[in-house]
């Protein structure tokens, strides 16, 4: 076993599960958009999922808390949600952030296994801006518009207090592209950043990766090179010959060419290859997620996403035993269907979206996973968030 190899194992904590014996599977409601409350505000929608395990085995489920709309504009809040049995049971509503008007998005967390810091990374703009324009903001079209902050909490807190937020922006967000274009829209994650085994704590974000090398004291930008910015929301996962693979979501233009999953595999200080559509993983044009689920005897990869090129709803579940170049295990989350909780109503209510996993101290694998709560009227509809466990008996079938 090499250095890096032992590292790993080490470092992450890892032990597999087997392969083989009862399956196991459970859901759970856990964001209801459209009927919960905090502050005498209910929130019509939660989306962007981000699901962190702790140092003290707890989870962290986190979600952007939509107060208006669905929309990924307008006052957005930053909430959360944290279990100490594994997800069996969850807090009720809590709130990182939600201090005024604006939007506070795009979660994406990872903690330090040494220091058992956790950073929470969000993408914040003022209320009136958006990525596009609609509905009546105003289009961002300017460095800065767009910016980077990041919340912590320490190892005792555990998630149930949180600093921040410090401003990042000058640190990780270049002003210009790598084709001397000017940066303006930007985005974190989202999802789960990780560390590696050297100790270095990385994020991925738009045509880069931020990362720490002193635990989070500082962090800094590694940008991607001329000709590889084709890519926006972005995943990040550590190989066993120490090289990092993206696994990301094309821009539309490069997606239109390929409707998969774009890759590309490198280091922070060797730059990485080019992007190139896998022809395994049909996307849909929207985020995924993906895991280190163990290193010990068969190293195992977990990737999650919606797995059509045409729509949101075919969410599957797959896994890798060669570091991602194929993935021959695959299962439809649909085959463990969720419960019919009155609280989504009767309409045409559909699971499927943006997704986060994390593995559990109990060997599951978790997952958050967006619910449509009325998929004939998607532009207007509550929109929440189920938290599923499974074995890996389950996912291999």
């Amino acid at each position: 076993m090499t250095l890096i190899l032992r590292c790993l194992v080490a470092l992450s904590l890892i032990v597999a599960g087997p392969s083989k014996g009862p399956q196991q599977h459970s859901e759970t409601l856990l964001f209801d958009g459209g009927g919960e409350t905090l502050n005498g505000t209910t929130y019509h929608s939660f989306r962007i999922p981000s699901l962190l395990r702790t140092t003290k085995d707890s989870l962290l489920a986190f979600a952007e808390g939509r107060t208006e709309s669905n929309r990924d504009h307008g006052n957005i809040n930053l909430m959360v949600k944290r279990s100490t049995d594994d997800g069996a049971t969850w807090s009720g509503l809590g709130q990182v952030v939600g201090t005024g008007q604006g939007t506070w998005g795009n979660p994406t967390a990872v903690v330090d296994r040494d220091t058992g810091t956790i950073f929470l990374f969000v993408s914040w703009n003022a209320a009136g801006l958006s990525q596009d324009g609609a509905d009546g903001t105003t289009r961002i079209s300017a460095w800065g518009e767009r910016r980077v902050r990041l919340f912590t909490s320490s190892k005792d807190e555990d998630g149930t207090v949180w600093h921040g937020p410090a401003d990042l922006t000058e640190a990780v967000t270049p002003r210009k592209h790598a084709d001397g274009s000017d940066w303006a829209w930007d985005a974190v994650g989202p999802g789960a950043g990780i560390q590696t085994s050297s100790g270095r704590l990385l994020v991925p974000a738009t045509n880069r990766t931020i990362y720490s090398d002193d635990h989070g004291k500082t962090f800094h930008s590694a940008p991607m090179a001329r000709g590889q910015e084709v890519t926006g929301e972005s995943t990040l996962l550590e190989l066993t010959d120490g090289r990092l693979m993206r696994n990301d979501t094309a821009v539309m233009s490069t997606w239109e060419t390929a409707k998969n999953r774009w890759v590309a595999r490198g280091t922070i200080e060797g730059g990485f290859d080019a992007y190139a559509p896998d022809p395994h993983l049909p996307d849909p044009h929207a985020e995924a997620s993906i895991l280190r689920y163990n290193l010990d005897t068969t190293p195992r990869i977990i990737f999650l996403n919606s797995a059509s090129s045409v729509n949101r709803r075919a969410m599957t579940i797959r896994v890798s035993t060669d570091e991602g170049v194929t993935w021959p295990v695959s299962r439809r989350l649909s085959d463990a269907p969720m419960p019919a909780w009155p609280q989504l109503g009767s309409a045409n209510v559909v699971e499927g979206g943006y997704s986060s996993l994390a593995k559990t101290a109990n060997k599951q694998v978790g997952a958050l996973v967006e619910v449509n709560e009325n998929a004939d009227a998607s532009d207007t509809s509550h929109r929440s968030i189920v938290f599923r466990t499974m074995n890996l008996p389950w996912i291999t079938g």
